[in-house]
């Protein structure tokens, strides 16, 4: 098992950027160390606060932000951010040659049930002539990401990143307090039997996924021929976790629950940095009408919809909408 350093050097990444790296997961130790001792240390439920996407923030969810903020604008590397938790982005230092959108804390809503939760993060490189407060700094696509990973804080603290070389699992040896690669160049099965969605919108879907669920629900005497398994973790690193690791797919498809906002999952620290590590593994990441990394941004909270994993499926549920 390798150091994170130096699986990093055998990638052909350049030193700043293992530098910001090393200062990210330096945020996420102290976030699993958080997690850990939450029921401990009056961490457990929410606050009265709502963030910008209109939801309930856990005490968790401010403490991982302000961890994440903390280290990265103190550490120089960074010209500005933008997370889940804050309106708008953060400025850096002006001369800081990257920018980092991170959901601190993914799948809060199993913070008080002791399931699984994750940190996601994307890293790009800072467009130049746009100053480090400015939002517009962020609306760049999915295909000039450098970096993008997620920490699962589950029975091991588990890194799964990509910088373009591949998809790798590290996983977070307490002895000595670095991550170690654990498995490098993970591929994702081309087909599978399992899907993950959330069953209990299954009426405000559009037509297309209606009848690509209904077949798979039908198993071996529908259409398809074969029996597939529900699974539902309701944190989007732990079912994107399972399709990196057994194949399936995962999907949050558009809805009319809201007609004023049809999607669920952001874009820039979400959909993106999953899409890379899925097709830097062999899967697929699509919208319904696309390729989620070829989306141009047109805000720093902007919402899609996802379909993604395992490639054959990804493309057979794509069929539905021809």
């Amino acid at each position: 098992m390798q150091r994170l350093a130096p699986a990093l050097r055998q990638d052909n990444v350049p030193l700043d950027l293992i530098s910001l790296i090393k200062t990210i997961l330096a945020a996420t130790k102290e976030i699993s160390f958080r997690v850990s001792q939450a029921h401990l240390g009056g961490l457990m439920g929410s606050t009265l606060d709502e963030n910008i996407q209109g939801e309930i923030q856990k005490k968790l969810d401010v403490v991982a932000n302000e961890l994440f903020k903390d280290i990265l604008l103190e550490s120089g590397f960074v010209k500005a951010i933008s997370s889940e938790e804050e309106d708008d982005a953060v400025a850096g230092n002006e001369e800081g040659k990257f920018i980092v959108s991170f959901d601190p804390l993914d799948g809060s809503s199993n913070i008080d049930i002791n399931s699984l939760i994750g940190t996601i993060f994307s890293i790009h490189e800072a467009p130049a002539g746009i100053e480090a407060g400015d939002n517009d700094m962020f609306k760049l696509s999915g295909n000039k990401q450098v970096c993008a990973g997620y920490v699962l804080y589950g029975p091991s603290t588990m890194l799964v990143m990509t910088t373009g070389s591949g998809t790798h699992f590290y996983v977070l040896d307490r002895t000595h307090g670095g991550y170690l690669l654990v498995e490098r160049n993970v591929q994702v099965p081309a087909d599978t039997q399992e899907f993950a969605i959330n069953m209990s919108n299954q009426r405000f879907w559009q037509a297309p996924m209606q009848n690509y669920i209904n077949d798979l629900l039908a198993g071996d005497t529908g259409p398809r021929g074969k029996n597939f398994n529900m699974r539902w973790i309701a944190a989007m690193v732990g079912d994107i976790h399972r399709v990196l690791c057994r194949g399936g797919l995962f999907t949050y498809p558009a809805d009319s629950k809201n007609p004023e906002q049809p999607h669920k999952l952001r874009l820039m620290y979400e959909a993106n940095p999953m899409a890379f590590l899925l097709e830097q593994a062999g899967g697929l990441a699509m919208t319904s009408t696309g390729r989620i990394m070829d989306i141009e941004p047109d805000s720093i909270h902007q919402r899609v919809e996802v379909i993604m994993g395992s490639k054959n499926e990804v493309e057979k549920c794509l069929s539905y909408y021809q």
